[in-house]
């Protein structure tokens, strides 16, 4: 996603994933074998890291680089690959990042318990901050992440989904944990209620703007570009936005095209959903609503002093969207 950014942002994105990722080793050290495999094969398998990288530059926009920001920023991160390890035997996923599953190579309960061992390492992690505010936001965030996982699982194959309905599911699912990752630099670095309100909204809004990207790669990209199998959508049975576009605005009969093949949830109907989608004006309506997104994550900086840590995180907003360029 980053690899057209500017080389300022990466240079310091790196420096802290640096920090990061040496906390990653330590948390993921077990006396039980198969929880180390397991962790290391699912983290160390790339991703982009968004997560921690926004905890990193909400509290260096606001001066704070002490330890305890890369050990949370870690913490963010084990919070994330748990719900993916997880996700994937829910979903029957056998592609992530490029690679097979963990749940695909080592089976799905290896894969739900090691998920849990990494959401406890990660309330560790947390603990050791000795910040109750932290524990709380955090607390909150997956309860409500969770919520929004069972929301997905009612939605499959829900073809009366609306788009209210949809951006209620990715902002519980997605963006509220890109909320709280930002949320826990401001608190650290001690901001003000204005300071951290404005984080949090970034964080939100660019959750929402990659999720909604995410989506659209699902009949845009292919497997290489987004590491996971294109059509994967669609054949759980997904209602995603571009799909809920041609549902409430396209052609009758296109319209009940989508709704069988979600009904049906397989990917028989994939190349004509495909061809439905891209020649609707779903694509381009789902990037609009990513778009503004975008922007709405920027103007909720407004309120920071600027400095290089929010102009790299303009960059990383922009980014997110940039991936279908």
């Amino acid at each position: 996603m980053l690899q057209n950014a500017p080389a300022s942002l990466l240079q310091q994105i790196d420096l802290g994933l640096d920090k990061v990722n040496t906390v990653i080793n330590q948390a993921l050290q077990s006396d039980v074998p198969l929880i180390s495999q397991v962790g290391n094969y699912i983290i160390c398998a790339g991703g982009k890291r968004l997560r921690p990288i926004l905890t990193i530059l909400s509290g260096q926009t606001l001066g704070y680089e002490k330890d305890d920001l890369y050990a949370l920023a870690a913490m963010v991160e084990f919070i994330h690959t748990s719900t993916l390890l997880h996700d994937d035997v829910v979903d029957e996923s056998d592609l992530r990042r490029g690679r097979q599953t963990a749940n695909h190579l080592f089976g799905n309960a290896a894969a739900v318990l090691v998920g849990d061992f990494l959401y406890t390492r990660a309330f560790e992690l947390m603990v050791a901050s000795n910040n109750m505010r932290i524990l709380e936001v955090m607390a909150k965030a997956t309860n409500i992440i969770a919520e929004g996982e069972v929301m997905q699982l009612l939605n499959i194959g829900n073809t009366s989904i609306t788009e209210k309905e949809y951006f209620q599911v990715i902002q519980y699912k997605t963006a509220k944990l890109f909320e709280a990752a930002a949320q826990v630099g401001a608190i650290l670095a001690g901001a003000t209620d204005k300071e951290e309100n404005a984080l949090k909204d970034y964080g939100m809004y660019l959750g929402t703007a990659f999720q909604i990207i995410d989506d659209v790669l699902d009949y845009s990209g292919d497997t290489e570009q987004t590491g996971k199998n294109v059509g994967d959508d669609l054949a759980e049975g997904k209602p995603t936005l571009p799909l809920i576009y041609v549902m409430e605005q396209g052609k009758p009969e296109d319209a009940q095209i989508i709704k069988k093949a979600l009904e049906e949830t397989n990917r028989e109907h994939f190349d004509q959903v495909l061809k439905i989608v891209q020649n609707s004006g779903a694509l381009l309506y789902a990037k609009e609503q990513a778009t503004k997104a975008c922007n709405q994550a920027i103007e909720a900086l407004a309120p920071l002093k600027q400095n290089n840590t929010t102009a790299s995180m303009i960059q990383l907003a922009q980014a997110s969207v940039a991936r279908l360029s």
